[in-house]
């Protein structure tokens, strides 16, 4: 059993999505893309007590809070004939969530009978040729389609949300609900990074040891006498206490104003002496440390909290054999050996499992077809890519040195692909020093939300940059000059290339400083051995000294150390350039009537081309 298919209209920040998982998978993407969403999403259709809550939706979770008819904002020099065409009005949203269920059980197949469709696992769709025959090949699984439908209702002047058999929406005299005891019988648990293990341990309905009790079919036989001990228990009732008296004096003031049939001798109780309430109060306590006291399971630490979490998920896969479990980021407060663990463990444990992450310990664990690249645009159309590796990225070298080279841009939206180290570890320090120098003018490539990655070397850079433009990225490229050949085939993959005209990157900050900057710095770093003694006074040949220690730190931060302690002026103009150049691009808006502009808001520095610096 899994989620082989999930359809979204109008849920937060998705206006609509169409998505395939895999068995076992990763969804990920910057932050805001709608990983998180897309979970709330299953959730709504499949989560057998996630309707309990009332309301089950609110305004919020509208495509841009429209839940009602409104009139539309015109601007003052709008059009009235070309509004009225239009229409006038933004219309009313409805939210519809609809899930494919496939590899359906044998009890699946028996309770959801007369819904049961036919899905193809290899072309990924519905089979509904006339051919009958057809559904005996090996790819073709039955399937359920389930729909959940939120919407405003007027006339209550409240939200209200169902979950229904997709076909008799369609297909019936009215629709059918697909009810709590079906979504159970479909086994999904959601499991919230920092709100799961919050109430893990208690009796609250729907936490982890609640849904063990129900699975267990424990039935608890404990609330009328624990309720008969408490209401026997007074609180702070000795006199000396302070409590009591003050409660006697709050009574005989009472006694002054109204009959004791209203009420009298007031006094404190350990609770509301309510089952509910006793299911909110009631907790686990774990000892900690090596003594005998112990704490509430929620005061651990996130770690331990989470590890016990994995503990109860496997006693609720081993009571219902068949269960979807959809986790968000696994890795918080975990060791990575930790993390891999959970990973494994969970997907022995589950029919189908489904994470989001932004560990590289996490995503290494999964194989390129079971990780799933999300990213949103504007108008709230989501999509999923699937990994491709381009003919120069073997797929040896992708696990090889996923952590170090292709992780972080995986989970970005801009990408800045550096020829090589020096440029990868210098040129993030130069933007970063700018922006602390002069903030009004400058951004950090991380306030400009761009991560950089190492081509190791400048032949690697247009697969890289064919790699992640084919997940969607925007993509730039930083180089020395380059051969027109290799020019072109970069350009035909980034955004935007910044290439200047030195042979290497040493080359353009030694001739595009200052003398005194050059000074500066060879007082302040330990020179190794062997330079130290060619040069024993480098202050006064600080250029050649410098010259050599660059080429022997390349790609050890040395020359990122240099720039780090630059003025402004002092760093080079080509590099201020390209650091104006790349806020810029990055700051322009989506492309409207085919120009991207830059808002006025930005403050955008004036546009400069870093090629076209000496």
């Amino acid at each position: 059993m899994r989620v082989a298919q999930i359809k979204i209209e109008n849920f937060r920040g998705i206006k609509q999505a169409t998505l395939l998982f895999p068995k076992h998978g990763v969804l990920i993407g910057d932050n805001n893309t709608g990983k998180t969403t897309l979970l709330e999403a299953l959730d709504l259709v499949l989560g057998p007590d996630r309707l309990n809550r009332q309301p089950s939706i609110d305004e919020h979770d509208f495509f841009r809070g429209v839940y009602t008819a409104r009139p539309k904002i015109l601007p003052a020099n709008a059009d009235v004939g070309e509004a009225a065409v239009e229409g006038n009005a933004d219309l009313a949203s409805k939210i519809a969530i609809e899930a494919t269920i496939a590899d359906l059980t044998d009890q699946q197949k028996g309770k959801f009978g007369d819904y049961v469709e036919f899905w193809d696992s290899v072309a990924n769709k519905f089979y509904d040729e006339p051919n009958p025959v057809g559904i005996d090949a090996e790819a073709i699984t039955e399937a359920l389609r389930v729909t959940f439908h939120g919407w405003y209702d007027e006339e209550e002047e409240d939200f209200e949300g169902n979950t229904y058999f997709t076909r008799s929406l369609t297909e019936g005299d009215k629709p059918e609900f697909f009810s709590k005891k079906h979504k159970q019988l479909c086994g999904f648990l959601y499991l919230r990074s920092l709100r799961t293990g919050s109430r893990a341990l208690s009796l609250e309905r729907g936490s982890l040891l609640d849904i063990i009790l129900r699975l267990k079919e424990v039935r608890l036989q404990m609330w009328e006498d624990t309720l008969s001990i408490l209401s026997t228990i007074s609180v702070a009732s000795d006199p000396s206490l302070g409590i009591s008296p003050i409660l006697e004096s709050i009574n005989t003031a009472l006694k002054k104003y109204v009959p004791k049939e209203w009420g009298i001798e007031p006094h404190l109780k350990v609770s509301n002496l309510t089952r509910e309430h006793l299911r909110k109060v009631i907790t686990a306590f774990i000892a900690t440390g090596d003594g005998d006291h112990a704490a509430p399971f929620y005061r651990q630490g996130a770690g331990t909290i989470n590890m016990l979490v994995l503990a109860m998920l496997s006693q609720i896969a081993e009571s219902k054999q068949n269960v979807i479990f959809v986790m968000e980021e696994p890795e918080t407060a975990i060791p990575p050996y930790a993390q891999k663990r959970i990973i494994h463990e969970v997907r022995k444990l589950a029919s189908q499992a489904l994470f989001t992450s932004h560990s590289p310990y996490v995503l290494e664990e999964f194989a390129t077809e079971e990780t799933v690249v999300l990213a949103r645009d504007a108008e709230g159309l989501l999509v999923q890519k699937n990994i491709e590796l381009p003919d120069n990225v073997k797929l040896k070298r992708y696990r090889q040195e996923f952590r170090t080279r292709f992780c972080e841009g995986l989970l970005a939206r801009r990408i800045l692909i550096a020829e090589g180290p020096t440029e990868y570890s210098s040129f993030p320090v130069v933007c970063r020093r700018l922006a602390e120098l002069n903030p009004e003018t400058y951004l950090s490539l991380e306030a400009l939300g761009i991560c950089t990655v190492d081509a190791n070397g400048e032949k690697n850079i247009p697969g890289m940059a064919q790699l992640y433009k084919a997940l969607g990225k925007r993509i730039f490229a930083i180089c020395d000059k380059q051969e027109e050949e290799n020019k072109a085939l970069i350009e035909a993959q980034v955004e935007q290339l910044l290439m200047h005209d030195e042979k290497g990157f040493e080359d353009l900050v030694l001739k595009g400083t200052t003398e005194e900057a050059l000074k500066r710095f060879t007082k302040q770093m330990d020179w190794p051995p062997h330079l130290a003694k060619k040069y024993p006074n480098p202050e006064v040949q600080a250029a050649a000294a410098l010259e050599e220690y660059f080429s022997w730190s390349k790609g050890n931060w040395g020359i990122a150390d240099f720039l780090a302690q630059c003025s402004e002026i002092e760093i080079p103009e080509w590099l201020r350039g390209a650091a104006l150049q790349l806020k810029a691009t990055c700051l322009l808006t989506p492309v409207v009537n085919g120009k991207a502009t830059i808002p006025a808001e930005a403050e955008v520095a004036p546009e400069v081309d870093p090629n076209g610096i000496d």
